[in-house]
């Protein structure tokens, strides 16, 4: 796995900083392993990584997703609220891709958080972890289902 070699080094993200596009694309085929984004779309997103926040803001998240980093302090008790993981109440429709290659839950294992109109599709063909460029009819067409339900 790319991340804990992301990690290795807490104050010296030195790699990931001199090999941005490389790891963003390592990451965008593992997610997504089907897709041919091509070199246009890739191009596009990869204007972000020059931001000068991107690696803190890369290695942040992951270390903090791992528990290796505290989190912002004035967020505890949302963080808190959301770990208990409240009911939610509105119509949903979530979403898989059948090739998604990023680490994911089993959709029953998230079933009991719904108490509305609730429906889980998976979407065939390859489909990886960009559903809304990698399927975006069927992707719409949750927002407008779940609209009318």
């Amino acid at each position: 796995m790319v991340v804990p070699v992301l990690l290795r080094h807490r104050t010296r993200p030195g790699g990931y900083d001199r090999n941005r596009r490389e790891f963003a694309r390592l990451f965008w085929h593992t997610a997504s392993p089907r897709w041919d984004f091509g070199q246009a779309a890739f191009d596009r997103a990869a204007a972000a990584f020059n931001n000068p926040d991107h690696v803190a803001i890369v290695i942040h998240n992951y270390r903090w997703r791992l528990g290796l980093s505290a989190g912002e302090d004035r967020y505890d008790e949302l963080e808190k609220e959301l770990a208990d993981g409240p009911v939610i109440t509105v119509p949903a429709i979530t979403l898989e891709g059948d090739a998604n290659g990023a680490p994911h839950p089993d959709p029953a294992s998230y079933r009991q958080k719904f108490s509305g109109p609730y429906e889980h599709r998976t979407l065939t063909g390859g489909i990886g972890h960009n559903l809304p460029q990698e399927a975006p009819h069927a992707f719409a067409q949750a927002v407008i289902d779940a609209r009318h339900y």
